[in-house]
């Protein structure tokens, strides 16, 4: 028996219409609409940047050599630091592998384990990030670890191809303009079993090729963007609520068990480095307003911050202990506009050679 498809005999009907017209008006279209919405992208305040992927931060962390001087740390160490004005004073440019929103103790750790690195690590510290055991915080920095470890040809050549585009094209912001970025805005509501997480605060900032970043200059002034930076923070830093699946004494003890292996791990990679010749800073950079309030009341000076440094037995610079540091205002804030992070910087140098024993 003949099988019901042996003889069948398709034939595709290619409709007879002006392709070359179709291809070119299609062409127009998608250039039209590529211009138009860069155009709009620039008109709300974007500007071409590099965006902090993982790939940017493994290009940095593969130059890292064992004598290099490296800043980890959160949003504060990035934007704060500034990479020539250390330079200049420290004698040497460091590599900067700070990352937004994220806890560095992974960071630290992983430049620990190389026991070819003997250099400087200063150390970028807000407790509640460093401490936090789990959660985004961490996995920022396991991400970008893991693409440093694993990061693939193909991926290398997608990276340089994409910092060619984004030096040049406003709109290409992965962290605000793409669709998923634009449908979290969607007003929704907290409802019974699904609270919505805090919004992240909207692209504020520039980015170059060694990572060196800069505030956006809307974002120094007061407006509706540095509104929107703002009304961020409190929700962000506050802790969320424990789980109604697990017993409130057991999450707390679980809890706590995790940050004292934090504060003990801390110790040890410190001490582990400075056993081989190297050396650790931690920094605590300015944070103003309401945040600061916030900051203060969670995580006191007198607590986790200074436990680090007794345990770790590294040097602290705690910026609200110097007259020449505290004077600085965050506009949102958290971060220094990018005048200020130059000014910070060149007063903070004279500290960390101080901490780090360089003499003049």
């Amino acid at each position: 028996m003949h099988s019901s498809t042996s003889n069948f005999d398709f034939q595709r009907v290619i409709p007879d219409l002006p392709w070359r017209q179709l291809v070119w008006t299609a062409a127009l279209i998608t250039a039209v609409a590529t211009v138009a919405w860069e155009i709009r992208a620039r008109s709300l305040g974007y500007a071409p940047t590099l965006n902090d992927t993982p790939d940017l931060w493994a290009q940095e962390r593969a130059k890292v050599k064992p004598d290099s001087l490296v800043i980890v740390g959160d949003s504060r160490a990035l934007f704060d630091s500034d990479l020539d004005a250390i330079e200049h004073g420290l004698g040497q440019r460091p590599v900067q592998l700070a990352l937004v929103g994220s806890c560095a103790y992974p960071i630290l750790a992983d430049l620990v384990a190389d026991e070819k690195f003997h250099g400087t690590v200063i150390v970028g510290l807000i407790p509640g990030l460093w401490l936090v055991p789990q959660g985004a915080p961490v996995n920022n920095s396991l991400t970008a670890l893991k693409r440093y470890r694993s990061q693939t040809l193909a991926q290398r050549a997608s990276h340089q191809l994409g910092m060619l585009l984004e030096d040049r094209i406003a709109f290409l912001q992965q962290e605000d303009l793409t669709l998923k970025q634009l449908l979290l805005r969607l007003p929704i509501a907290n409802r019974p079993n699904a609270l919505v997480p805090p919004r992240l605060p909207p692209y504020f900032y520039t980015l170059e090729h060694d990572r060196r970043a800069r505030m956006f200059e809307p974002a120094a002034h007061p407006g509706p963007l540095q509104e929107r930076i703002k009304s961020g923070w409190i929700p962000l830093f506050t802790p969320p609520p424990p789980p109604s699946f697990v017993p409130r004494d057991v999450f707390l003890k679980g809890v706590g068990a995790a940050i004292e292996q934090r504060f003990k791990d801390t110790a040890d990679a410190v001490h582990k480095l400075r056993a081989r010749g190297g050396k650790v800073v931690f920094v605590r950079f300015p944070n103003t307003g309401e945040l600061k309030k916030l900051e203060d009341m969670a995580t006191p000076r007198q607590g986790p911050w200074d436990r680090i440094i007794k345990e770790s037995g590294a040097p602290g610079i705690y910026y609200s202990d110097y007259p020449e540091l505290a004077g600085f205002d965050c506009p949102e804030w958290s971060h220094l506009s990018a005048a200020d992070s130059v000014e910070f910087t060149k007063r903070l140098v004279p500290h960390l050679k101080a901490a780090l024993g360089h003499k003049d």
